[in-house]
């Protein structure tokens, strides 16, 4: 009797878990297919012709399929230019944060001085301070030195990030400080513990922070826009701006370009996704 009780008991307690799950799983399918959906309406007008892009009822798949587009753009923009000034960018930017922001994460986390902690939370707080508010002095300072329309303005404003160092310290906080003290005692100074003892360790956040930033650097399109105005500097994101004239514009081969833009990233994340997920998981940052 007491086991039938018992079985009577999770019967409906089992019920309402299955039914809380399948309510769950439902929300999480419908939100990622309202997130995929923009990107699926973009491969869907890349593969049309300009005049049947904003039809009504929307051809999800087109009845003529224009796949020439994505051989057209090739000689319509200088694609090949735009593309080799975004993956300069965004290599040269990339190394540079995870860099710098490595480097000072490790002195917050790891080395001992006056004022350590204010002097981080200071700099942690220009997080909050949205670029608009310091655009202008920007643009003056390198004004002032000479480097608009090069590649050097956007690399001296992008190379140091407070987020890198921010992702980077709350990983070194997982690392023992035993391993930093026993190589002071070997005879390691600082830079020797932070390239040889703890960078070694720190390979699912460098890439997370790698990954993170590359995405950021690909798909940013402000900076060049303000500091680029040479076509030959242009970026993929500045190119395809291109194909908008005074009259009308070419939307078709804009959502083909963007698609080409995309595969990139997306070959990236899916090769570090491992890394980036771990990265996350162990530096504080997941919900």
């Amino acid at each position: 009797m007491t086991t039938t009780a018992l079985e009577r008991r999770q019967t409906p307690r089992s019920a309402r878990r299955v039914i809380g799950r399948t309510i769950l799983y439902a929300l999480f399918i419908a939100a990622a297919a309202a997130i995929l959906l923009p990107f699926a309406w973009m491969i869907s007008a890349g593969l049309k012709r300009n005049n049947d892009v904003f039809t009504i009822p929307i051809q999800w798949i087109p009845h003529d399929v224009q796949w020439r587009n994505f051989a057209d753009i090739w000689s319509q923009i200088p694609m090949t230019t735009y593309l080799r000034n975004t993956v300069f960018l965004s290599i040269v930017i990339t190394f540079l944060q995870v860099l710098t922001g490595s480097f000072a994460a490790y002195g917050f986390a790891k080395v001992k001085f006056r004022g350590r902690d204010t002097l981080f939370v200071l700099y942690i707080a220009t997080i909050a301070l949205p670029w608009q508010a310091y655009m202008v002095p920007q643009y003056i300072m390198m004004v002032k030195a000479g480097l608009t329309d090069t590649f050097l303005s956007l690399i001296l404003i992008q190379a140091f990030g407070a987020f890198g160092v921010f992702l980077m310290r709350q990983f070194y906080l997982t690392i023992p400080d035993d391993l930093c003290e026993a190589a002071r005692i070997d005879g390691l100074n600082e830079y020797g513990i932070w390239a040889r003892i703890i960078l070694p360790l720190s390979k699912p956040a460098l890439a997370s922070l790698a990954l993170l930033t590359f995405v950021t650097t690909w798909n940013d399109y402000m900076g060049p826009f303000i500091y680029l105005t040479d076509n030959d500097h242009w970026t993929i994101q500045l190119g395809l701006q291109s194909f908008i004239g005074e009259f009308n514009a070419d939307y078709a081969m804009m959502m083909t370009g963007s698609v080409l833009s995309v595969l990139p990233i997306l070959v990236i994340f899916l090769f570090g996704q491992r890394y980036f997920i771990q990265g996350i998981a162990t530096s504080g940052m997941k919900g």
